[in-house]
């Protein structure tokens, strides 16, 4: 049987060993780093034979000895095929500087025969080097005189311009030597096949020929932008069809290149199209340019590449058809002609197209639904923002329609009557297109904001009454506002039967129902600021919405309990704020109707019995109760009066258990409202101010070392003792009178009697050392009499023998000193 050493052992074996193996591995490393010295210095170059060389053999002779690494031999910092390919560039390019400064400047210098023999020469000479050149494997250097070769050949037919033919057309002839030019290329690079540059070279010439020849026979704007797109088409039938990766590349770049060019001048032409004749002729070049990005985009390779061309012809198509419709409709209906061209798009679903294709036009679809909508929504902001003018006009009057009641501070825009057709529609699609799948959610609640600002802008598009619109808007809001509960209440039952093996939790509230109650929200105070025209629409508007925030709220259990429960309560202080207004009251009685509101969330809270809607009540509740006492701030004695009834309603919230805290509120305000009376009768003693404070502080300081006999005396009499004491005994110091003083002396020797009686420490702290300052401050001036008589040395005297005592009984001193903080530290 194997015999297994215990831990300790086995552990000291395991170290014994992985140290002998790092000691071999230096050894191999060091043995290493000697050979690759050794084979180094043999590689270098033998010395001539002598003395030197017969010594190095003898040191050969002699053991090995390890040596340090040797270093590195310097690397040179370009590849000889980099410097191959920097020279040859640099010559071609100077041999091409000097083939023109020659067929430029010293051209004149011969005549007819030697320049056409010179030219010929050299050209011949460049185009046929690379052959020789190519069977000896110098391929870059072939590359270099085939450069130069083409260059002269475009010099060549420069000069035959010049001399032979000086009266044909400059941009005619332009036209017919790059067509020449590309094909003469392209055949040279076909036939030498290892050139990489003739043929790329030619693709790049192609580009020209046609446009060149368009612009040399005066053509129109439309035959010129016809002359990009089929070179546009040219390029991406090349770029799609030749296996060359250098020719595709430029053949890519010229398709893009002047496809765009093409695009941008057809949809110029469509922009200023004055008729459906000229409108349609940009059509068509339009629908040219979509037909070739949706053509390449069937026969791209890479999905996302074909994805991006569909896009393209997508949107394309759409200026085209969409171009069209602009010409024979209204300035008003140009977006939706343009939306609805869009939303055909849609109709590739399911085709036989394929689905990188399919996807591309979707997305068009939605890029041209998108942009419908960006153009919709300044009209949805100006109605959403334009009534907030009527606050500086409450109660002026009502508009005459409802356009004249959200331009009230801006202006209307023009040309968007169409607006809540182009939202609505996008709404539809929205809904229609995604009636299943993971987005289902998403998809809906942006249809549900889409048909919500339709509706919106409904009334002020068609100039409604003012009255009408105000109903349309709550008709609005109840739909949202019950859409939000309905969807509330049906999540939570969907979610109900999966959760019944797990604790209960909160389900998290849908997308729609959050946009719903958003939605509800919004249309609700855009209501509240539309309704602030006229005294009865204010009036009826807030009562409706306080109704109707209050019958969501209680309905069952939902999400949404909490916003609506706060929104009723906001409203209904509104509404209090509205009716005393409208009977003519001043502030601060308003404030005393608008009490009303935190009473009845302070009634209302408990009985909700849910965490959520009971806290947002009590909220809305305190912030109803600020409200109050800011518009009773300007009438002292009303202001009492409001500080305390929140004082009373912050109490009776304090009964309940879960609110035990709220009676620190409710003592607050209730000190709050005593002195703010006593401000108010223009009382200025602070026993008036700090005695309300401290009674009740005493009691229930008492009452809860009644309970707690551990309770400190600092804890349960020290606050409400401090705020009587303190601020009495400095105004005790500035009063010239003797009652204060007496008064205020004894109470502070009640107290520490008491706490004498009681052994209290803060009784005692806080009486005596009251008592003691007020003692001094009547033993003050005759303090300044005597010393005004006594010897100004008695004083130092004094201390002196003060010190005296104090040293002579030091000890005893301490010992007393211990036993009375012994004697405070015992007491309670």
């Amino acid at each position: 049987m194997t015999n297994i050493p215990p831990p300790a052992e086995e552990l000291r074996i395991l170290d014994h060993e992985l140290r002998q193996l790092d000691a071999r591995r230096a050894q191999l490393l060091a043995r290493r780093s000697w050979l690759l010295g050794v084979l180094r210095s043999a590689e270098a170059p033998a010395p001539a034979w002598g003395p030197a060389r017969a010594s190095t053999q003898a040191q050969a002779q002699v053991p090995a000895v390890w040596s340090a690494r040797a270093p590195h031999p310097r690397r040179p910092e370009a590849t000889a095929p980099g410097v191959q390919n920097v020279l040859l560039v640099l010559g071609g390019i100077l041999l091409t500087v000097a083939a023109i400064a020659f067929t430029l400047v010293s051209w004149g210098h011969l005549g007819i025969a030697g320049r056409a023999a010179v030219l010929g020469a050299v050209t011949f000479a460049a185009l046929a080097a690379p052959v020789p050149l190519l069977k000896r494997g110098l391929r870059s250097t072939a590359e270099s005189v085939a450069g130069l070769g083409l260059v002269l050949t475009v010099l060549d037919a420069y000069a035959l311009h010049e001399v032979a033919l000086p009266e044909v057309d400059g941009t005619g002839y332009a036209a017919a030597a790059t067509a020449l030019l590309a094909v003469l290329w392209a055949a040279y690079g076909r036939s030498l096949g290892a050139l990489r540059l003739p043929l790329p070279a030619a693709m790049a010439t192609a580009q020209l020929p046609l446009l060149l020849w368009v612009v040399a026979v005066d053509a129109g704007h439309h035959t010129i932008t016809a002359a990009l797109l089929m070179t546009a088409a040219f390029d991406t039938v090349v770029a799609l069809s030749v296996p060359v990766r250098s020719v595709r590349v430029v053949a890519a770049v010229g398709a893009c290149g002047t496809g765009a060019w093409g695009v941008l001048a057809a949809g110029w032409l469509s922009w200023e199209a004055t008729g459906p004749s000229a409108a349609t002729r940009a059509a068509a070049l339009l629908a040219l340019a979509a037909a070739i990005a949706l053509g390449a985009a069937w026969r791209a390779p890479a999905a996302q590449a074909a994805s991006g061309l569909a896009l393209t012809g997508g949107l394309i198509t759409v200026a085209a058809a969409g171009g069209v419709l602009r010409s024979v409709l209204p300035d008003a209906w140009t977006v939706p002609g343009h939306l609805l061209c869009g939303i055909a798009l849609l109709a590739v679903r399911g085709t036989w197209l394929p689905e990188s294709v399919r996807r591309g036009l979707r997305w068009s679809s939605a890029g041209v639904q998108a942009l419908a909508v960006a153009w919709a929504l300044p009209l949805v902001t100006v109605v959403l923002v334009g009534p907030a003018g009527w606050a500086e006009r409450v109660w002026s009057g009502a508009p005459s329609d409802a356009r004249d009641a959200v331009t009230v501070s801006t202006p209307w825009p023009s040309n968007t009557e169409t607006a809540p057709l182009v939202l609505a529609a996008v709404a539809a699609v929205l809904a229609l297109a995604f009636r299943a799948g993971s987005h289902r959610s998403a998809a809906l609640s942006g249809a549900l904001g889409l048909a919500w600002a339709a509706v919106l802008v409904l009334p002020a598009t068609l100039e409604l009454p003012y009255l009408t619109g105000l109903f349309i808007l709550g008709v609005t809001t109840a739909a949202t506002l019950t859409a939000a509960a309905y969807s509330c209440h049906a999540h939570v039952s969907d979610d109900g039967p999966a959760r019944q093996t797990e604790p209960p939790a909160r389900p998290r509230p849908s997308p729609i129902t959050l946009t719903a109650l958003g939605l509800a929200l919004l249309t609700s105070l855009h209501l509240v600021a539309l309704s602030l025209a006229a005294e009865a629409a204010t009036l009826a508007v807030l009562g409706s919405l306080t109704a109707l925030f209050a019958g969501v709220a209680t309905w069952q259990k939902h999400e949404i309990r909490a916003v609506s429960a706060a929104a009723s309560l906001a409203y209904a202080t509104a509404l209090a704020c509205a009716t005393g207004a409208s009977l003519d009251w001043q502030p601060h009685h308003i404030a005393l109707l608008v009490l009303l509101v935190p009473a009845s969330a302070a009634l209302l809270a408990p009985r909700l019995k849910d965490a959520a809607p009971t806290l947002s009540v009590e909220i809305t509740g305190a912030v109803a109760a600020l409200v109050a006492i800011d518009l009773a701030a300007m009438e002292p004695p009303v202001l009492a009066l409001v500080l305390a009834l929140c004082g009373v309603i912050a109490a009776g919230t304090a009964v309940r258990p879960d609110r035990r805290q709220v009676g620190y509120a409710a003592a607050a305000l209730f000190v709050l409202a005593t002195w703010v009376r006593l401000a108010s009768w223009e009382v200025g003693s602070p026993e008036a101010y700090t005695l309300p404070v401290t009674v009740p502080a005493l009691v229930v300081g008492f009452v809860r070392r009644r309970r707690e006999p551990g309770t400190s005396s600092w804890t349960a009499y020290g606050p409400g003792l401090s705020v009587t004491l303190l601020p009495s005994l400095l105004a005790a110091w500035g009063d010239l009178h003797w009652l204060r003083p007496l008064l205020l002396g004894s109470a502070a020797l009640l107290v520490t009697l008491v706490g004498a009686r009681q052994r209290l420490q803060a009784l005692l702290v806080l009486g005596g050392g009251t008592l003691a300052l007020v003692a001094l401050h009547e033993l003050a001036p005759y303090i300044a009499q005597a010393m005004g008589a006594v010897p100004r040395w008695v004083p130092p005297a004094l201390a002196g023998l003060l010190l005296l005592a104090l040293g002579a009984t030091y000890e005893q001193r301490l010992r007393d000193a211990r036993r009375v903080r012994d004697v405070l530290g015992r007491m309670h």
